[in-house]
């Protein structure tokens, strides 16, 4: 009777997990939402806007690349040219090993030993002097052009690996090119207004390479400016700077840094800077263009101690740029800020963006 019993249970259990995953087979999938008219349109421009900028990287890359190539081909005759000058001079160091160990040059000492006179003495030194000399010479000089052999193979290696890096960079932007077309062409299929949103793509490419990068670099050239006097300001302005012992801080509330950004431009009158958790925020509009970028600060060593600010999010009216565009901006714009230019012997340690203020914590160089 136990074991029956247990044979039932066993079964009904069986019945029931089959029953659940009936039910579950049958519950309706959960469908990605869906966009609005507006929303397609939008992803559509900035989509075809992210080509155009991915564009630009990927005909610098390719400037990179050729760059690159042609060094490796000026390396590559300076290879040729080094192997010929090394097989010479191997050859004459080659004569110069064979006659020390051939006791060639044995002849000579046994000669001075074997002097008659004075004269005849200093007369064979000053020859031994030149043949030594010579055979250093023609040593040093073999070696000299070896280890510049080796430097080329070095620097060729190093162009090689380079030049790889390019090319899957290169390939890398290229397959997202092709993505993001085929993306477009996927919205556009289908479409009775897709002409004229190739015209609105066409105007928006324009706008944005005749007007807006202009003035987004414009801000950025301002902000850059204006960083490389946050310094002085603060040692102006030491309410900000605080000394506990050998530890700094510095706290810049975003109220007063607005302040100090718009006596240096007046750009800066139509933007504003925000510190929110971990996070810079800084937007405006002028002239019917609306810029906002988003982005945090590190701490880092090279070139030099400073929080470095690194550009998350890019908007030109609403569209976000692409990582591209953001990465020119970073390396062409240095909006660091570096607190050795304060005081020579500290560095920064930590910085936090939150409660409206910006934090740098510093300490002292040992």
């Amino acid at each position: 009777m136990a074991f029956h019993r247990i044979y039932v249970r066993v079964r009904w259990l069986f019945i029931l997990l089959i029953v659940l995953m009936l039910a579950i087979c049958k519950l309706p999938v959960m469908a990605e939402p869906q966009l609005t008219e507006d929303e397609q349109v939008n992803q559509i421009l900035e989509n075809s806007l992210s080509i155009v900028e991915i564009d630009k990287e990927i005909a610098r890359i390719q400037a990179e690349k050729e760059k690159v190539a042609g060094d490796m081909s000026v390396t590559d005759k300076r290879i040729a040219q080094r192997e010929q000058e090394i097989k010479e001079k191997r050859e004459e160091a080659g004569k110069v090993l064979r006659a020390y160990y051939m006791g060639e040059r044995e002849l000579l000492l046994r000669a001075i030993i074997s002097f008659h006179s004075i004269h005849d003495l200093f007369a064979m030194l000053d020859y031994v002097d030149i043949i030594f000399s010579r055979d250093r010479n023609t040593l040093d000089s073999y070696t000299k052009e070896y280890k510049s052999l080796k430097e080329e193979y070095v620097k060729l290696d190093g162009r090689k690996t380079e030049l790889e890096e390019i090319e899957n960079r290169l390939q890398t932007q290229r397959s997202r090119v092709a993505q993001l077309e085929q993306q477009i062409d996927g919205q556009l299929a289908g479409r009775s207004d897709a002409d004229r949103l190739r015209l609105l793509m066409q105007e928006l490419t324009n706008y944005w390479e005749s007007a807006g990068l202009a003035e987004v670099e414009q801000y950025f050239d301002a902000l850059s400016k204006a960083m490389n006097k946050l310094p002085s300001w603060i040692e102006d302005n030491k309410e900000y700077l605080e000394i506990n012992g050998f530890n700094y801080t510095i706290h810049i509330p975003e109220d007063a840094l607005n302040a100090f950004l718009r006596e240096q431009d007046k750009r800066f009158n139509d933007f504003s800077f925000r510190f929110e958790d971990g996070k810079v925020i800084a937007s405006g509009k002028h002239d019917n263009m609306e810029i906002a970028v988003s982005g945090h600060y590190t701490v880092e060593d090279k070139p030099k101690n400073g929080i470095v600010f690194h550009v998350d999010e890019l908007l030109f009216n609403g569209f976000a740029l692409p990582d591209t565009t953001r990465k020119a901006l970073e390396d062409k714009f240095d909006l660091g800020f570096y607190p050795g230019d304060i005081i020579k012997f500290i560095q920064a340690k930590s910085v936090e963006m939150k409660d409206k203020e910006l934090t740098v914590y510093l300490k002292m160089k040992l």
